[in-house]
Parts: C-alpha cells; structure tokens; sequence
C-alpha cells in the first residue's frame, strides 16, 4: 500500500468502570495488556495497544472507568479519560446492559460535543432477556451521538471483529505514528506492576486493592531469566498485615501467580522478590500520585 492511501489513528476506549472495556481492547489488539478482573477500576492509567498491517495502524488507548472523583488519585484517572478525548479520531464508548449515564454526564456532554465520530458498543449481550437489548439500545443511542450501535459479548468474543471494521472505515489517511514492529508505547516495568496488581485484585477484598499499589524497583533482563524486585504500598500498617498475611501465605500467593503470568507475558523464566510498605493516605497526595506516575498532563 502506498504511503498516500495508508490509514493511521487514535482510537479511544471509554466507559463507565466494569463494563469489559479492557477486556475488549486486549481481544482488539490480540495481546494481553490491560488488567482484567471482576472489581471495578481496575485500570488506573491510559495504555496504549497498537495494531499494525500494511494498510494501517491503529492506536488504541483504554483508559481507567469513568467515574465522580472521590480521591486525588480519581481526579488523576479522569484527566487520562480527558485527554483520550482530546486527541481522538474514533471513540469507542462501551457500556452494557446494565449501566446508564449516571455521574457521567459531564463526559458524555464532551464526548457529544467533540465532534469525533462515536461507536456505541453495548456489551454482555450474553446475559440478555427477552427485549432488554432493544430497551437499552434506544436509551443509549437517546444519549450519545453515535454513528453505530454494535451489541457484542467480549467475554465470547461475540460480533467484535466488526468493531474493527467500523474503526478502519473511519480512520484518517495518515503514516503510522509508532514504528509498525510496536506493540505499546508503555515500557515493560509498567506491565509488570500491572500484572502483579491484578493479582492483587484478584486475591483480596474490599479496599485493600484500591489502596495499593506496585513500583518496580528492579528490572533485570538477562539472556535466560528476567529479575524482578516489586514494592507493594498501601495506605495503613492494618492494610500491610493483610496482604503479607498468617506467616506470609498470601502474599506468597500473589507472588507465585504474578510470577506465572510474569512468564507467559516475557516469555522467559522469571525472579520475583515483592516486599510491603507503607505509604500513608498516597491516593489523596499529589506528589505522591506523581511519584506513582499519575500525571496525566
């Protein structure tokens, strides 16, 4: 393909939190790159997933749920979700059967006003009754602009591929952005933080996983093995018992699972060591929200 007819673009994802945002784009870009798991907010930062052919690339960027700010850390998340509106050429706004637009208004006047063509994707048709699919088409399309409604099941991989289709027909004539051997402009400490994270997700309740989280330390990558030292923070010494748990057991846990999925996203054995500290009240903090990486200007 010519370099006048090659087609290249920013492609949002946006939505309310728990609506399998996530877990669409990882389908979308064949790789597994955004944290994926039952609780909600489970993505805190913008990560950009590529896809690459002779014809085009697509940017694609899922970003953290919508949601009314509660901590600094919320407000931190919501200016990744403004920015993915400022700089896109396709908005992706998934929602499912089960959401509407409550305290999210204010983001869905933006994305209305944008100008930016929008693909209304309502998810988890899987769990449909009888007519629930047509009542919340029309209480969606009632609300967004949109130039098509695609109803999917991520979960099944149900109709996603013509979300694809939908994207590439509107994408801009434009060289690529990133070079076309890129997977993601995010480095691979980020997706180790990442991948310990959803594990922590996944084995504790309440508010210890949104009250934690992963700095890498150390990221050794040597021929055959990759060494990696991870600092788990969270917000109180009650929070750190609980992670580290009776004679270490869960966070022993976390660690063998982070470790195993560690390896099937490196492809290489790894060395994990996870320690826990304590790092007072960080999601109300803004300098320690920027030490965490959250600044999203």
């Amino acid at each position: 393909m010519s370099a006048s007819t090659h087609k290249a673009g920013f492609v949002n994802i946006v939505g309310k939190p728990n609506v399998g945002k996530s877990t669409l784009m990882n389908i979308l870009v064949g790789e597994r790159l955004s944290i994926v798991s039952s609780k909600a907010q489970t993505t805190r930062h913008r990560i950009l997933g590529l896809i690459n052919t002779e014809e085009y690339q697509i940017v694609f960027s899922d970003t953290p749920g919508m949601l009314k700010p509660k901590y600094e850390l919320h407000k931190n998340m919501m200016g990744f979700v403004n920015l993915s509106l400022e700089d896109a050429d396709v908005i992706v706004f998934v929602t499912d059967l089960f959401e509407n637009e409550e305290e999210i208004e204010d983001v869905i006047t933006k994305i209305n006003a944008s100008g930016v063509p929008v693909l209304l994707v309502i998810n988890k048709i899987d769990l449909a009754k009888e007519g629930q699919l047509e009542e919340v088409t029309a209480y969606w399309t009632s609300r967004i602009k949109s130039e098509t409604v695609i109803p999917i099941s991520a979960l099944e991989k149900f109709n996603t591929e013509r979300i694809l289709q939908e994207i590439v027909d509107r994408l801009p004539v434009h060289p690529p952005f990133y070079d076309k051997e890129e997977l993601t402009d995010r480095p691979e400490r980020f997706f180790a933080s990442e991948i310990i994270r959803e594990k922590i997700f996944n084995n504790y309740k309440k508010e210890i996983p949104y009250s934690t989280e992963v700095a890498i330390e150390d990221f050794y990558e040597e021929e055959s093995i990759i060494k990696i030292r991870a600092t788990i923070y969270c917000e109180r010494d009650s929070q750190k018992g609980i992670i580290i748990g009776e004679k270490g057991k869960m966070l022993k846990r976390v660690g063998i699972e982070s470790r195993t999925e560690l390896e099937k996203f490196f492809g290489k054995q790894v060395f994990l060591e996870t320690f826990v500290k304590v790092e007072q009240d960080w999601r109300k903090n803004k300098l320690k929200l920027k030490k965490f990486g959250y600044d999203p200007s």
